[in-house]
């Protein structure tokens, strides 16, 4: 006996397909439409606290720059700026560049810098000699070569700063005078692809991906999280182990509030939206002051007991976010969510 399918008329099968893809495109629009198009920015907030710590970071792994008090920096589509330097606009990579971080080398959190000039950088680190990086001087002095590298497997090409660069980070971390190389984020807008485990967050844009950062340009945390999480280690940790940009000091102490935060607004102008939560690996474990790793796996072994969520095995702590109106902001700044509907 003839399989079913086959005695269908051609015609028919053709229509059904054609069926099946419209329903299919139809869902696609549907979706588009009610996540994407209809997410309207909201015209009524709530205060919910200030900005206690606000961090940028010029290397990627690297310690947060120095800043003086009241500064105010530029929230912009790539991510934070301050007057010539972005976050996580330099990153190392080896011979086959491939992507390094502290996860790694440890010691690479001890990685220090300040702005000597509006676009040049003092780079420092233990037993090593000051290193000058000039930003406006980038593109004519470096050799002109561009790499194919990735940030967890989201591809995005590179442009290498110079020897110089090379030798002195070679030296740092690897004690030796080659092995590994200083490139930078040569582009005005995002070019990195959606990370692939936030790809099917309906509110992720390809704006959001930053320069060299993991999953987004911003992430938020929230000090009565961190504080909750401390009652439950032996040793309580920094709060910038988890190296966000953003600190909440709640008026009053909702640890992991954020989880159901929406849109978030930095004093009078900058407007972000949350994306993803922000899963966590073994960074926070690293010692900001010592360069050391935890020898419990703390606090991702902590977090692990109680944050982990859909069978997920990375723990969540902090927001991811996408920035929907650029604007300057400043350590004091009011943080308002969207009131509920």
């Amino acid at each position: 006996m003839a399989n079913a399918a086959n005695e269908l008329p051609t015609k028919l099968l053709v229509r059904l397909s054609i069926g099946v893809g419209i329903t299919a495109a139809t869902s696609a629009t549907y979706f588009y439409y009610k996540y994407r198009k209809q997410d309207p920015m909201p015209e009524e907030w709530l205060s919910v606290g200030t900005l206690e710590m606000l961090e940028i970071f010029p290397l990627k792994s690297g310690a947060p720059l120095e800043l003086p008090d009241d500064t105010q920096l530029e929230c912009e589509e790539l991510g934070l700026r301050y007057q010539g330097v972005r976050d996580r606009a330099l990153m190392l990579v080896d011979i086959d560049n491939m992507m390094i971080t502290a996860r790694g080398y440890p010691k690479m959190v001890l990685i220090k810098s300040k702005l000597i000039t509006p676009t040049t950088l003092e780079i420092n680190a233990p037993a090593m000699e000051t290193l000058d990086l000039d930003f406006s001087k980038l593109a004519k002095e470096a050799p002109g070569i561009d790499i194919h590298t990735a940030v967890f497997g989201a591809k995005v090409d590179a442009m290498v700063c110079g020897e110089k660069y090379d030798k002195w980070f070679s030296r740092y971390i690897l004690n030796r005078e080659s092995g590994l190389r200083l490139v930078y984020y040569p582009y005005p807008k995002a070019a990195k692809p959606i990370d692939k485990d936030i790809a099917n967050e309906p509110y992720i844009k390809k704006e959001d991906t930053g320069a060299f950062n993991d999953a987004t340009s911003y992430m938020l945390m929230n000090l009565s999280s961190i504080d909750d999480l401390n009652k439950r280690l032996p040793s309580p940790v920094n709060p910038k182990q988890f190296r966000g940009n953003f600190y909440l000091k709640m008026v009053k102490d909702e640890p992991y509030a954020e989880d159901a935060y929406e849109w978030i607004k930095i004093g009078n102008e900058a407007v972000f939206r949350k994306v993803a939560p922000c899963r966590r690996c073994i960074l926070p474990n690293i010692n900001v002051d010592t360069g050391e790793r935890d020898a419990e796996n703390n606090p991702l072994k902590t977090l692990k007991t109680y944050r982990s969520f859909n069978k997920n095995p990375s723990p969540v702590l902090g927001i991811n976010m996408g920035l929907r109106q650029p604007g300057k902001v400043k350590c004091g700044d009011t943080i308002y969510i969207s009131l509920k509907k």
